[in-house]
């Protein structure tokens, strides 16, 4: 026998090596083969974007998955657009694919009788109260497809073998189409080489590219906004420089004080909170205030510690906050700026002064240079459920979470949760409200008192759902990451917040109105009152095109005025800048700005209050 018989030589190795990559190469064309079959049943071109939440579940349903409502939120939201082939991909990667065991072990637990079959009334039962609820009459409509033989009992075991059977007829026709139709094989499926896409993609308002890698962002494959630098060369034609030299901003006199004799004022008061999305956009509570006469006015806004020791505050409370007062919200630009909060006490913000009787809109806002993602570093995630007894328990890490998200979505503070309340949260975890019969249902279900749903009552509506899924935390997640958590269960990437108003003459009214993005509302706003406030400065060569700078004393905002018919590009340079942080997170970007557009530039901080710190930007014209 020769000595290297049975050895694992160099070449055995490559060849192992060599088996492994062509296995694992054909196990990623298979999937995404079948990513493209699926996508291409619902849609004409993998080009083709998936605009609405029926439309992703439709194209998840091709592809043997079986969405649930929160499911569905989790990947479209109230904010979501729209959703590429590579989003599909990727959502595709984390879903599993239908199981029969799965499917079988939900039926025999709908299965009271353990006999095999199924009857209208166990499965009302079940449907009507658990997991994705149903109507009578839907559940009706499930029976009489399945029923085949209308007597009233579904034979689940039958039932699933079909119904997989059907997913995967469906694929495999699917899949036939694609291989069957050559102008599908041609095409770049996920990608941007394709002949459809050699024309200019629509305008954005930004392309961003960073000078700085510590700060440099991870573009979407795919995303045509953002680049690691220019695609051409091109120059800088006309330029203009702004240097502001700020002092340390905790040895300044501090304006904001309480009217004194606000303990006879009327007081009414809400809490809210900011959210921050995975495309590091920020969502925020609003607000309606009514006010029968005019009034001296106090109102502040200030971030909320959750924690339970005086020794260490809540993470979010060196977050930014300001409350801009606006009326004649229907239209951007007829907006009216009233006021905005800039005096300041520690975290505080606030202002006092008189407003005039009628109905106006709190818009709460944080530029976003503190409020920012944290890296997804490992972390050991935590545990959820466990098992005592055979029952499933609540840990007592999630009960404390889940405490604290009560603490968050108790707007009023009352201890319990109205029908309102917990909208916010559902529109938040999932991205639909909860109707008037869900609401009973819950109020039937669980812990309430005065028709509103306790912190008990919020624990057990959790653990049902814990055993709706048999002690699978995947939805659980799902709430916990949309209300700002890791899966260590550290509440990062949120700021909740207090908003107390007082007036001297009047009786007030505050109501909570709506849990919105900051869109073009806000930037309008925004953009008004520095270009009333702020100087502004034209660019030498180009006088259509202005740039304002308005400072407080922690704060820096630009502004971008393009008075031109044409479609202007600027870059901006920050790296001359110290001890500071700018929203967009990046020293140096660069921005389109359309014809007659104004658009907020940037909003700077310092990093550390305690030190001077210097704004220095260069604002130049991309030739």
């Amino acid at each position: 026998m020769s000595n290297w018989q049975g050895r694992n030589t160099p070449n055995t190795r490559k060849s192992a090596q060599s088996e492994a990559s062509r296995s694992q190469y054909n196990e990623e064309e298979t999937f995404y083969r079948n990513c493209r079959a699926a996508y291409l049943a619902v849609f004409g071109t993998s080009l083709e974007s998936i605009t609405s939440k029926d439309q992703l579940c439709l194209a998840l349903q091709q592809a043997g998955r079986n969405p649930t409502r929160r499911t569905l939120g989790k990947y479209w939201t109230q904010h979501t657009k729209k959703l590429n082939f590579d989003d599909f991909c990727e959502i595709l990667k984390k879903e599993k694919p239908i199981d029969k065991n799965e499917l079988m072990k939900a039926f025999r637990k709908m299965d009271l009788n353990n006999d095999g079959f199924i009857t209208q009334e166990e499965l009302y039962k079940v449907l009507t109260t658990k997991g994705e609820r149903m109507t009578r009459e839907e559940v009706k409509m499930v029976m009489d497809e399945a029923d085949s033989n209308n007597d009233g009992k579904l034979d689940y075991n039958e039932f699933c073998r079909l119904f997989l059977m059907t997913i995967e007829k469906s694929q495999k026709n699917a899949v036939a189409r694609l291989d069957a139709d050559a102008k599908m094989k041609q095409q770049q499926f996920g990608s941007l080489t394709s002949l459809e896409c050699l024309s200019l993609p629509s305008t954005k308002s930004l392309v961003e590219y960073s000078q700085n890698p510590e700060t440099e962002t991870i573009p979407r494959k795919g995303d045509s906004r953002f680049s690691s630098k220019p695609s051409t060369p091109r120059s800088h034609r006309t330029s203009v420089s702004s240097v502001i030299n700020m002092g340390a901003t905790i040895t300044k006199n501090l304006k904001l004080s309480e009217p004194k004799a606000i303990k006879n004022w009327q007081h009414v008061w809400s809490k809210g909170c900011f959210f921050l999305e995975d495309d590091g956009g920020i969502v925020g509570h609003r607000y309606r205030l009514e006010l029968q006469q005019t009034t001296n006015i106090f109102l502040t806004i200030t971030p909320l510690n959750l924690s339970q020791t005086e020794e260490k505050l809540s993470p979010w409370m060196n977050v930014d906050t300001a409350l801009y007062v606006v009326r004649n919200v229907g239209d951007p630009e007829a907006v009216e700026v009233v006021c905005v909060t800039e005096l300041r006490e520690k975290e505080r913000f606030g202002w006092k002064g008189e407003l005039r009787s009628g109905v106006y809109h709190l818009i709460p806002f944080t530029t976003g240079c503190r409020l920012k993602k944290r890296n997804k570093s490992m972390i050991r995630e935590a545990k959820l459920v466990y098992r005592e007894n055979g029952d499933l328990m609540l840990t007592k890490e999630f009960r404390a979470a889940l405490s604290d998200i009560f603490e968050v979505i108790d707007l009023d503070g009352n201890g319990l949760l109205s029908f309102e309340e917990y909208n916010f949260f559902e529109l938040r975890t999932s991205g639909e409200k909860c109707d008037s019969e869900a609401w009973a249902m819950c109020r039937e279900n669980f812990d309430t008192k005065k028709n509103q749903l306790t912190r008990q009552g919020f624990m057990e509506l959790n653990l049902m759902e814990a055993n709706d899924q048999e002690g699978d935390p995947a939805d659980l997640w799902v709430t916990l990451e949309s209300m700002g958590y890791n899966r260590a269960l550290e509440m990062q990437e949120v700021c909740p917040f207090i908003v107390d108003i007082y007036a001297e003459d009047c009786k007030l009214k505050l109501t909570p109105i709506g849990l919105e993005s900051t869109g073009s509302l806000l930037d309008s706003v925004i953009c008004k009152t520095v270009m009333r406030k702020g100087e502004p400065k034209a660019i030498k060569g180009y006088n259509p095109l202005v740039i304002y700078t308005y400072k407080t004393e922690t704060l820096i905002t630009s502004v971008v005025e393009n008075k031109s018919e044409n479609k202007v590009i600027i870059h901006i340079n920050n790296e001359n800048s110290k001890n500071c942080v700018s929203s967009r997170g990046l020293r140096t970007f660069a921005m389109e700005v359309s014809p007659r557009t104004t658009m907020v530039c940037q909003h700077v901080m310092p990093i550390d209050e305690r030190l001077e710190w210097i704004y220095s930007c260069t604002e130049s014209i991309v030739t």
